[in-house]
């Protein structure tokens, strides 16, 4: 609902009451220009069921968080920010792909930030090739319209100026036919590991748990040997 203009007017407002007012009025053009879109992502939440408690939990988190944050989508919200990520698989080898990060030190899927989309199949599948340099990405299974097949909540530490936030994750699967064709652009990361199943899952503590729920979800998927 719009909000009204109110007392005391601009003119007469101290230097803290307009920040607050181009604040309001920032988040008012948000959810004029997003309302449908993070209406969409809810709809997708609500729809989907959790795995374990810790996903019911993160969907829960983020659905607040799309309500009291009509810039959620944008990396300038302080307390987070929705992501899209993928994880890769060969459908010939049943192998799924992890990269290793850096500066968190574990291995992930690939993703990323959101960059002035709406669309976050398309966002995922972006990142993905960059990351990967893989030509074919699609997303999996084909002919579906495509949608996460996971949720998580996570806390990235403050690094440099970007002070310590939440990302909000929606996690989809891209398969791919040649694995052999992996080239990561230019300053990603080029620490990459195709695992299959037993393996992926024996990682210890390089992998957490909610990349696990994952990747067991994943391979559920894929066809059997």
């Amino acid at each position: 609902m719009p909000r009204h203009a109110r007392l005391p007017l601009w003119r007469d407002q101290s230097p803290e009451q307009k920040l607050e007012t181009l604040r309001g009025n920032l988040l008012d053009l948000y959810r004029f220009n997003l309302g449908d879109t993070l209406n969409r992502l809810t709809r997708m939440l609500d729809a989907h069921q959790p795995a374990d408690d810790k996903e019911a939990r993160d969907i829960q988190l983020i659905k607040q968080l799309i309500a009291a944050h009509p810039d959620i989508l944008s990396m300038s919200c302080e307390i987070g920010h929705i992501t899209a990520s993928a994880l890769v698989v060969d459908l010939s080898s049943g192998r799924a792909l992890l990269h290793f990060h850096k500066r968190l030190g574990r291995w992930l899927q690939v993703g990323g930030h959101i960059e002035y989309e709406t669309d976050l199949a398309r966002a995922a599948l972006r990142e993905a090739r960059e990351e990967t340099g893989l030509p074919d990405l699609e997303h999996f299974p084909p002919g579906e319209a495509p949608s996460p097949i996971d949720y998580d909540v996570h806390t990235i530490p403050e690094s440099g100026e970007a002070p310590q936030h939440l990302h909000l994750d929606f996690r989809y699967v891209l398969a791919t036919s040649r694995p052999g064709a992996l080239a990561p652009a230019q300053g990603e990361s080029t620490r990459f590991r195709w695992l299959k199943s037993a393996d992926a899952l024996d990682e210890g503590a390089a992998i957490d748990e909610s990349l696990r729920r994952l990747l067991r979800k994943a391979f559920a998927r894929l066809p059997s040997e």
